[in-house]
Formats: structure tokens, sequence, C-alpha cells
């Protein structure tokens, strides 16, 4: 809670963040995800070390956000756990078996593409192998997500990451989709989409999720 002086040298956007994440926090406990708040990346870093004990296995997904605010790097200069990187695969036979090992780690880190007012993590997959390990196979899963990514209703979280994070990447990966032209969604069967996995977070079983809301704009 801040204090009456911290909130005079806030501004306006740290104290709707504030706001919000404190209704996040509770909208996501109540769907039994473990829930925190951190107003810096470097905060949200620390944060994600302390929850995972030392000689884990840790391994992640393609997120951007991940990978921009540094927690990646982190955890490599950690030198704490057994880090499984498909950034860092010879070849995409080898990245390929990164993604099937995921299903065994102590540790999978995600963002979202987007995430509803009450809760609902909403992600977009080309080829399903991050929103795989989210369901099932690895022990932990921690979602660290900028609160940019907040959306008003899983309808409006759905139409984020369709219409703003699925054109961006398109773009990112140089792919030919419809969306890549104009940057605009338009539902397409498109042979290089990757829209093809929908996946709506609703209910978790107790002790597997953890969510890291950050109030900075991370990722797309």
């Amino acid at each position: 809670m801040n204090t009456a002086k911290e909130k005079m040298t806030m501004t306006p956007k740290e104290i709707r963040n504030d706001r919000l994440a404190a209704h996040l926090l509770k909208q996501l406990s109540r769907r039994n995800m473990e829930a925190f708040y951190c107003k810096t990346k470097e905060e949200a870093i620390e944060q994600v070390i302390r929850l995972i004990p030392e000689g884990s296995s840790v391994t992640w997904g393609g997120s951007m956000t991940l990978r921009g605010m540094g927690l990646t790097k982190a955890l490599h200069e950690s030198q704490r756990y057994e880090l499984w990187d498909r950034d860092l695969a010879a070849d995409r036979e080898e990245a390929q078996a990164i993604y099937r090992k995921a299903f065994v780690a102590d540790y999978y880190l995600s963002s979202a593409n987007a995430m509803s007012e009450d809760g609902v993590i909403v992600n977009i997959d080309g080829t399903g192998n991050r929103v795989a390990a989210i369901t099932f196979g690895p022990k932990h899963v921690i979602f660290v997500i900028g609160l940019n990514k907040v959306a008003q209703n899983v309808e409006a979280a759905l139409a984020r990451a369709r219409s703003l994070a699925a054109p961006v990447n398109a773009a990112r990966f140089d792919i030919k989709t419809p969306c890549q032209v104009d940057g605009i969604c338009h539902n397409c069967n498109s042979p290089e989409s990757i829209c093809n996995f929908v996946h709506f977070l609703r209910n978790a079983p107790k002790g597997r999720y953890s969510v890291v809301l950050v109030g900075e704009d991370l990722g797309y």
C-alpha cells in the first residue's frame, strides 16, 4: 500500500497500474494462481529468481518479453540452474528436442499475448509447443506479464492477441501471412499462420502456476 506522500510523487499511470495490479492479484488468486506485482522489470527478474530453487531445470518459450527484459540473460549469469535454452541450439532439430524436453522441466517460463481484467490468460501459438507446455508437463509454470497486455475482458484479450501480437510477430519472423501485408487480422488459413492454437487459462491446479505482473510495457 502506497502512503499519501508516495502517491504525490507517482505519475497518473503509476497510480493506475498499482490499482489495476491490486485488482489482478485478487483475480488470479481466486483462479488458484500465485501472483506478484513488481513495478519494474529489474524487480520482476529478482522475483522470478526467488521463485526458482537453485539446481532446478528451467526452460522457456519464444517470448520477447523474457528476452527483452533481460530475464534469460540473468538466469544464465546466475549459474544457479540447469538451463535448456533453445536459442543456443545448433540447428532446428536440436531446438525441437528442447521443445520436447520442456515437458519434464521443473520450471517453464512464459509471458502471455494478453490477459483479461478478471485474470484469464490468453495465448496464441503457431506450432503449439508453448501452449502445450503451459497446459501440461513442466512441474511449475511462471508467467511474466507487463500490464500493457491487460484487456477489458476475454473477448478483448483475444482481439489483442490476434490484432496486435500476431501481426507484430509475423513481421518479426518475416512470414507470409495477410497480417504481414497490412497489419490487420484476416482470420486467415494461411499455411504460415502463427494463430493455429488458441489457449485460455481460466483456472489452475493449486501450486503449479505463478504470475509476475510488471508495471512496465513488456513485449508485444
